[in-house]
């Protein structure tokens, strides 16, 4: 086995909270909202693996805020500046605070806690998730090098959600529009020559049988998987990574 498997790196930082205030927003879709924050306590921001994510803190009337994860899509150290993108759909409170954010709004951080490091060099990379996974993908296609062999399966179900991804590398795109179509996808999916890495965020019961179909029936390694339970159907604020 080669030593590229056993060169992914988890890697912890400090812990800081940090207040921030809304600069811009953007709509990417319809249903995908882009907000940039700013603060001169992002001057030691670090967020150095596309799956890294923060601990937002909403406000919401209660004793407690909400808390919910949100990947780093974009962080500019020269300008302080901090993005972050926001699925639209549902009630949620985040997707509630999203929908009405503006221009002077404040909120408030914690983390990045750590980082999982995946190396680019492998033979090859897939990348599957649904909305939920856009920002992490997203900047994942915008850091691989150039050529980099690596397959994309977008599991969107409206044309009009599917953003343009910008990516040097060698992309085969697939879009599906339920879990479903994306599990007989993979299925049908022959894994590449060469020691590859997978890569995978959306739903928990999804992601527990993609894991199963990737490892059990097609074999491929399970050190060179990471399968992220973005949400949960029936729960809220479900974050968990599968392993096993």
């Amino acid at each position: 086995m080669s030593s590229v498997l056993g060169r992914v790196q988890r890697v912890r930082h400090e812990l800081k909270f940090r207040e921030l205030t809304v600069v811009r927003v953007r709509d990417v879709t319809p249903h995908l909202r882009a907000v940039t924050f700013t603060s001169e306590s992002l001057a030691d921001f670090a967020s150095p693996s596309f799956d890294d994510h923060v601990k937002l803190f909403i406000d919401t009337g209660a004793e407690e805020p909400a808390r919910r994860d949100y990947t780093p899509r974009h962080f500019d150290p020269a300008r302080r500046e901090l993005t972050l993108e926001f699925v639209l759909h549902g009630d949620g409170p985040a997707a509630g605070w999203a929908a009405q954010a503006a221009p002077g709004q404040r909120v408030r951080i914690g983390g990045p806690r750590g980082s999982f490091l995946i190396p680019m060099d492998y033979a090859w990379h897939l990348l599957v998730g649904d909305e939920t996974a856009l920002p992490a993908i997203a900047r994942r296609l915008e850091e691989l090098p150039a050529q980099t062999p690596v397959t994309v399966v977008l599991q969107i179900a409206e044309d009009a959600d599917r953003p343009a991804l910008a990516s040097q590398a060698a992309v085969q795109w697939h879009w599906t529009r339920d879990s479903a179509q994306t599990l007989s996808l993979l299925r049908q999916w022959a894994l590449p020559a060469g020691e590859g890495y997978v890569w995978a965020a959306g739903e928990a019961a999804d992601m527990a049988e993609l894991r199963r179909i990737l490892v059990d029936e097609k074999g491929h390694d399970k050190r060179a998987i990471r399968a992220a339970a973005y949400w949960k159907r029936g729960a809220s604020a479900h974050h968990e990574t599968l392993e096993g």
